[in-house]
């Protein structure tokens, strides 16, 4: 995906009434979440690599071990996996691709949505992809990458680029390319890609149509992001109950 989309989201959502964004927050600025997420991810994946003494099997390490999504662990208690796995990545490209996405896409829609509502979307994206693991993945497998929240804001960007009249094209042809890759490829967990880009969606429209021009819109959109995330935890607790 070329610049054009994003770069003209960010001016478009400058229209927005001075100091407020689309979602009717503050303006946030230049992005923080993002540079701060990617850090983090770096960070962890420089550390599974030194206890793994390797690069490419950096999965070998028990800080790894211990932090992927495994389904029959979730079922056993250790219930942290589900977020602890949105920030493991397996080998230096898995970590390359999802960082690479999650800049040139999250920026923009934090710089859009604002800082706290951007750590919503972001944050039930990556539970939503959990969830869709716990129900349908192999309950003895592994899953871990960033890929379920990052799919997560290509269906907020998309949802953003509605709202504000816009071609959503380039990101629609995004989204298609990479549903198909993450079906062909056996190692591609659909199942996360498929969990984070549909809550992504529902929470970023939740966010921008839900009491819009109410003076109630704050308490709106946090009940229905509450509400969105609840259902995650829901759908996680019935995966574990079925293992």
């Amino acid at each position: 995906m070329g610049q054009h989309c994003v770069d003209c989201l960010a001016g478009s959502a400058r229209t927005a009434p001075r100091g407020r964004n689309v979602a009717g927050a503050s303006r946030a600025g230049r992005p923080v979440l993002v540079p701060g997420l990617i850090a983090a991810n770096v960070a962890i994946f420089v550390l599974t690599v030194a206890m793994a003494g390797s690069l490419n099997a950096n999965y070998d390490s028990a800080l790894f071990r211990a932090g992927a999504l495994v389904p029959a662990a979730v079922g056993q208690g250790e219930f942290w996996r589900i977020i602890t796995s949105g920030f493991l990545h397996i080998g230096p490209l898995h970590l390359a691709f999802n960082m690479f996405a999650l800049w040139i896409i999250g920026r923009e829609v934090e710089m859009v949505l604002g800082r706290a509502r951007f750590a919503a979307v972001y944050g039930v994206s990556l539970l939503g992809g959990s969830a869709a693991v716990m129900l349908l993945s192999n309950p003895l497998g592994f899953t871990a990458g960033a890929s379920g929240a990052v799919f997560g804001l290509m269906g907020a960007l998309v949802v953003l680029l509605r709202r504000l009249k816009m071609p959503a094209g380039q990101v629609l042809t995004l989204i298609a390319i990479n549903v198909g890759i993450s079906l062909v490829i056996p190692a591609v967990s659909w199942q996360g890609h498929f969990g984070g880009l549909l809550f992504g969606a529902a929470v970023t429209a939740a966010l921008l149509y839900l009491g819009a021009g109410s003076p109630n819109r704050r308490r709106v959109q946090v009940v229905a992001v509450s509400g969105l995330a609840l259902l995650t935890v829901a759908l996680i607790a019935v995966g574990a109950a079925l293992l």
